[in-house]
């Protein structure tokens, strides 16, 4: 009688053994499936990547060019890098990089993206309309685009001692950011450009 509980635990054992190795058939299509739109996501930021370009450079500095100005920085100053995302007034999603010095000023590169597009909001969507508008009115007259410039709020960062640039896309974002932390830790210059 004593047998009988012994075998049935090893019976036991041995079936959740044979249920874990043994994997299920949608388990392969659902991998098939993230690795195809993972493919597709990659295909689309190679797109968006074709105006970057990132090398490396004699200077012991990182340097970049972007559309709205230019930075640059001894790699020997730098003290850290970061990227991180926040929300802005309970309306914006700001992903950003910064790169802090052994000098008095700090550089963001960051980029905005609403949190909800399809808003219902109505006095949201005014604004949105009239600062469309307004954006647009200044363009003709000057000649830039104020929507690729960086957003500055006053006193706040105008005073903050921050240098503050502002991309169009996170995947501009991304490779920026690594082109930086790989100037960075490596301790050879780069230099970065977004046509």
């Amino acid at each position: 009688m004593k047998l009988i509980p012994f075998l049935l635990a090893y019976l036991f054992s041995a079936l959740l053994v044979s249920a874990q190795t043994t994997s299920s058939p949608g388990g392969q299509q659902n991998s098939t499936n993230q690795q195809q739109g993972q493919n597709e996501q990659d295909e689309k930021d190679k797109e968006k990547l074709e105006g970057v370009n990132d090398d490396e450079n004699r200077k012991r500095r990182w340097e970049c060019s972007l559309p709205g100005g230019e930075y640059s920085v001894n790699l020997g100053a730098i003290t850290s890098v970061s990227k991180h995302s926040y929300v802005l007034d309970g309306t914006l999603l700001v992903t950003e990089a910064t790169v802090d010095t052994t000098g008095t000023a700090l550089a963001r590169f960051y980029y905005i993206e609403p949190i909800t597009k399809d808003t219902t909001f109505n006095a949201l969507a005014r604004i949105q309309k009239r600062a469309e508008e307004l954006r647009n009115r200044g363009q003709s007259r000057t000649g830039t685009k104020a929507d690729e410039m960086a957003q500055k709020s006053y006193p706040t960062t105008t005073h903050a001692r921050t240098i503050e640039f502002r991309i169009m896309n996170e995947v501009e974002l991304n490779a920026l950011y690594r082109s930086l932390y790989q100037a960075w830790t490596s301790g050879k210059g780069r230099t970065f450009r977004i046509q």
